[in-house]
C-alpha cells in the first residue's frame, strides 16, 4: 500500500479509512483537530447525515452535527462563523474562519488548493477553497485579512498548511488563464508547455502563486507548510476532476477547534 507520509504530513490508515494530517498542526492536538480525506471517502453529498461524514467525524471525535459546510462556487468570498450564523447555509462561499470551539469547518476539493489556516496565539482557524479563480482573486488574502479584522490576528503568528492539489506538472492552461495569473503573480510561476489542439499552452504553478500571496500577507516562511502532494499524480488515492472529470468525487478538509 502506498504511503504518502513525508516531512510535513502523516498518511493515516485505519482499516478502510485513510486521511492526511499535518505534523505542524499535530503539535496543537490539544486545541485543534484536522484532516484531509482521501478517495475511499466521497463528500459530494452536502448533508451532515451522509455516511462519509459520520465515518470521518467519528474518527476525529467530532460531533457530525457541528459540521459547517458552505455551498462553494469558486468565489473569493470568506465568511466568519459565529454563534448567530453557524447554523446557516452559506451560499457562494469558498472560505470560512472561526474562533468557536466544536465548530468543524468542512470544504471540499477535487484538485483545487486547500489553504488551512491556524493562529495558535488567538486560537482562530480558517479553511479556504482556492481554485484557480480563487487563487487569481487571492481568496487566501481575503481570509487572512478577515482573521486580522475579526480577531486581531498577527500574520506573524498564522500558520498555513497547503493540502494536496493539482500542481505545475498537470495544471496546463491556455493563454486566457495564463494571462490572468501573469497579471497578478508575474511570469515566475508560468512555463511554456507547447501546442495542444492547435493552441499554445502553459503550465501554471498554483501552489507557488499561493505561497507568494501568503508571504505578501506577512506569513513567515517557516509557517507555510506544503503537503507537496499532487492530486492528479495520485488520482488513485484522491478525487481528481482533472483526471476523472464529472465522475470525480470530492475530498474534504476539516478544521475544528476542540
Amino acid at each position: 500500500m502506498i504511503d504518502l507520509s513525508n516531512e510535513n504530513v502523516i498518511h493515516v490508515k485505519k482499516g478502510d479509512i485513510q486521511y492526511l494530517q499535518f505534523k505542524r498542526f499535530l503539535k496543537y492536538s490539544d486545541k485543534l483537530q484536522h484532516c484531509f480525506t482521501m478517495k475511499n471517502l466521497d463528500f459530494r453529498n452536502k448533508k451532515r447525515d451522509d455516511q462519509n461524514y459520520q465515518i470521518i467525524c467519528r474518527e476525529l471525535n467530532i460531533d457530525v452535527q457541528n459540521i459547517v459546510r458552505p455551498q462553494q462556487a469558486h468565489t473569493n468570498i470568506v465568511e466568519h462563523v459565529d454563534y448567530q450564523n453557524k447554523s446557516n447555509t452559506f451560499s457562494n462561499v469558498d472560505g470560512l474562519i472561526t474562533n468557536l470551539k466544536d465548530t468543524a469547518l468542512s470544504l471540499v476539493f477535487a484538485d483545487c488548493t486547500a489553504l488551512l489556516l491556524y493562529d495558535p496565539t488567538k486560537n482562530v482557524i480558517g479553511n479556504i477553497h482556492s481554485g484557480w479563480r480563487g487563487t487569481v482573486s487571492k481568496i487566501g488574502k481575503t481570509a487572512i485579512n478577515k482573521m486580522i479584522e475579526e480577531h486581531n490576528c498577527n500574520p506573524d503568528d498564522i500558520i498555513c498548511c497547503i493540502g494536496p492539489t493539482i500542481r505545475k506538472c498537470h495544471f496546463r492552461v491556455h493563454a486566457d488563464v495564463k494571462e490572468k495569473f501573469e497579471k497578478v503573480f508575474g511570469k515566475s510561476i508560468i512555463a511554456p508547455a507547447g501546442m495542444q489542439d492547435g493552441e499554445e499552452t502553459f503550465m501554471v504553478d498554483v501552489v507557488g502563486a499561493n505561497i507568494k500571496m501568503l508571504k505578501e500577507c506577512g506569513l513567515r516562511d517557516e509557517n507555510i507548510i506544503d503537503s507537496g502532494i499532487c492530486t492528479v499524480c495520485n488520482n488513485e488515492l484522491f478525487h481528481s476532476y482533472r483526471a476523472h472529470k464529472d465522475l470525480s468525487g470530492r475530498n474534504t478538509a476539516i478544521m475544528c477547534l476542540i
